[in-house]
């Protein structure tokens, strides 16, 4: 019979099961044994069950498959998974990710020296997937501690996770900082965070299109939710206001509108300068610039709107 696990690996799904079954395959490559380890797939009422899946591509590994009655978001999911687990140290990824062989390893050794932390990996995009280049094109890359703290890459003390309560359930069932609220409860409840670079997740590119971006831009408004909860996470904004510099260029744009004409002419002349940089940095031709100043709205919009539910100023 196997020991206890050293650390409880949780992951929310739902309809990828070909993504799934990626990051079970490169669970079971793992540099420590699978009987240090647990992983507990939460499938978010899948289309295809991700039992199935599990038991297709995850026949070596110590696994539990648990199914929600209905969709219920990832904070949800994930709450679910890390009550059931039964290590000290729960990690934390999603079902888009893939992990190298020593993330485990390198988290564990981590947490032996920092017991009482929360322990942040690095994610990078993953090298079999396109480059991410493409301006409808989404990844996730980590390269050092915080200030989001995405779930896609962190180790968490169970006992920290209890005492918080786990995920805020109220962000709803899209994505939408439930992970950076978790993050900044913890240390403000007196938690430090440590970075490990050499706990490495590979993080999907996925193509969005048109409609998938805009859709990622309209999602934000929940996520306001942070900033009126927790004052320190505005080190996340663009000087402490814009939820990026984006946002304050397409702000300072419209404001100039009420000034003359001189004023009118430069500001409008670096937006679109910056605008065409921006496109070209990602490949794009002419249409990006239009198509970024389009998503750049829908996204000032959707942040504006959850400023004003939750009564705090955000831009």
């Amino acid at each position: 019979m196997a020991g206890a696990p050293l650390v409880s690996v949780v992951v929310p799904t739902h309809n990828r099961p070909e993504r799934l079954a990626r990051l079970l395959r490169s669970l079971e490559d793992q540099s420590l044994g699978a009987e240090r380890f647990e992983v507990i797939v939460v499938d978010d009422a899948s289309e295809t069950m991700a039992e199935e899946v599990v038991a297709r591509c995850a026949p070596r590994l110590r696994v539990r498959c648990l199914r929600q009655p209905r969709p219920l978001g990832p904070a949800a999911a994930r709450n679910r998974g890390w009550r059931s687990a039964a290590a000290p140290l729960v990690a934390f990824t999603d079902d888009d990710c893939r992990a190298e062989p020593g993330w485990l390893e390198a988290a564990v050794r981590a947490a032996r020296e920092h017991p009482d932390a929360v322990l942040q990996g690095r994610t990078e995009p993953d090298p079999e997937e396109p480059p991410d280049e493409g301006l409808l094109r989404r990844t996730v890359c980590v390269r050092s501690l915080g200030p989001q703290y995405q779930t896609c890459n962190i180790f968490y003390p169970r006992s920290a996770l209890q005492a918080l309560g786990g995920f805020d359930e109220r962000f709803g069932r899209r994505p939408a900082a439930e992970d950076t609220d978790l993050a900044w409860r913890a240390l403000e409840r007196g938690w430090r965070a440590v970075f490990v670079p050499d706990a490495v997740i590979l993080h999907a590119v996925e193509e969005t299109g048109v409609g998938g971006s805009l859709a990622l831009a309209r999602r934000w408004g929940p996520a306001v939710r942070v900033f009126a909860a927790h004052p320190g996470a505005r080190a996340i904004l663009y000087r402490g206001v814009f939820w990026n510099v984006w946002h304050y260029l397409l702000w300072r744009s419209l404001a100039s509108l009420a000034g003359p004409r001189w004023l009118r002419r430069i500001v409008l002349t670096r937006h679109l300068l910056a605008l065409r940089r921006r496109a070209a940095a990602r490949r794009a031709s002419a249409w990006g610039i239009p198509f970024l100043l389009v998503h750049d709205a829908v996204e000032c919009w959707a942040v504006a709107a959850g400023a004003l539910r939750h009564r705090t100023l955000v831009l």
